[in-house]
């Protein structure tokens, strides 16, 4: 290494041990770990949980226990499901949360249907951010979301409304990065047209979806990142089932009478781009823009803002707000017509009472003329001289 602070500097050809520095960060991050949350957001029915599973191959949700919260829910509301666990790969760990929401999107009227899931994302970054604020910031509890995959249901037509209004609100708050379940039930002609129309929405709409970093010093680097991207949004099939090939190779996917569906083969469809953005490739750049996009982004508002931060407004609740009041006010007008019906009959009693009165008044009077009429009769009449 040479040095340019003095001319007469010597030349120290072995170095102090700067260039060791990767090797000191990357004992460090290895002894840390990781941790790493994804949301999947979607109808049920999509193969969000055998997908979670084919990601990480290993049963992370349990079918089973899925179903039997969905027999036990009894309100037709979103609910946020978190299910943790540790992965472990070559010493590394990854302490993963899955945050699911059952109930998204399943029912007639799904309007606000999205505000729960609005609500725990900045739940989480409000909670964090209070953590940091402490004096001791050890064992600092970190849910933030820092990716949410948004499952579209496979028609062929384009984006459901529902589809845009929560994606716009998912967009400006985590990133956002759209999937199309059940990628085989379309050919490859309507898959791509598809692929186009939700394209053209996105556009349309100006809903942000999660780019990763394009250019890099390695031009293969670059040339994988642009393959990833071009396949935005990414059709999946999910599958944790080996099957046999016709050429006798034993593979993750689906069966069916004409062939066999292979979850890793690039030509059936984008679960091993999409692996690779997740995982492989880019799952330290969804962590770092979580923390210095959007969850800046939150601080920055909360921070700034003098008045409580305002909530969406919920429209399940106002229809019950507005059918209670509805109810008050029926209740208080049945209440009047009683009451005026109580004092009409109260003013009906009275002057019947004050017609008694006085007939008894009268008939007093009377008497009283009778008796001093007889009294007169009945005195002695005095003597008349002759």
């Amino acid at each position: 290494m040479s040095t340019n602070a003095n001319e007469g500097a010597s030349v120290n050809t072995k170095g102090i041990g700067i260039a060791n520095l990767p090797n000191q960060r990357h004992r460090i991050v290895t002894k840390q770990g990781a941790n790493f949350t994804i949301m999947v957001i979607g109808e049920s029915g999509l193969g969000k949980t055998t997908f979670i599973n084919t990601l990480f191959t290993t049963t992370i949700k349990d079918h089973q226990e899925i179903e039997k919260r969905h027999a036990k829910q009894l309100e037709k509301t979103v609910e946020i499901s978190i299910t943790k666990a540790e992965l472990e790969e070559k010493m590394f760990n990854v302490k993963l949360n899955v945050i699911d929401t059952p109930g998204f999107g399943d029912y007639v009227d799904n309007s606000d249907s999205w505000v729960p899931i609005i609500d725990f994302i900045d739940g989480q970054y409000e909670s964090y951010m209070k953590q940091e604020q402490q004096p001791i910031r050890r064992g600092i509890i970190d849910m933030r979301v820092h990716v949410c995959l948004y499952f579209i249901r496979p028609t062929g037509h384009s984006l459901k409304p529902l589809d845009i209004e929560i994606m716009k609100h998912l967009s400006s708050r985590v990133n956002l990065i759209p999937v199309i379940a059940k990628a085989d039930t379309l050919s490859p002609f309507a898959l791509q047209q598809f692929k186009k129309r939700i394209r053209e929405t996105i556009d349309a709409q100006d809903i942000r979806v999660y780019t990763c970093p394009i250019e890099s010093e390695d031009e293969g680097t670059t040339s994988r990142n642009k393959d990833i991207m071009s396949a935005m949004p990414f059709a999946i099939i999910g599958s944790d089932q080996d099957v046999m090939t016709k050429d006798g190779r034993k593979v993750k996917g689906r069966e069916y009478p004409w062939g066999v569906v292979e979850v890793e083969n690039d030509a059936h469809c984008d679960f091993k781009k999409l692996r690779d953005l997740l995982i492989r490739v880019h799952m330290l750049d969804l962590i770092s823009s979580t923390e210095d996009i959007h969850y800046d982004n939150f601080r920055n508002v909360y921070m700034n803002s003098t008045e409580p931060k305002p909530r969406p407004e919920n429209k399940k609740h106002k229809e019950e707000e507005e059918a209670l009041h509805k109810r008050f006010a029926e209740q208080v007008k049945l209440e009047e017509a009683r009451f005026r019906q109580w004092e009409q009959r109260l003013i009906a009693e009275r002057v019947h009472l004050n017609e008694d009165l006085e007939v008894g008044h009268n008939l007093v009077k009377q008497l009283e003329v009778e008796v001093e009429a007889l009294g007169n009769a009945q005195s002695p009449k005095p003597y008349k001289k002759y």
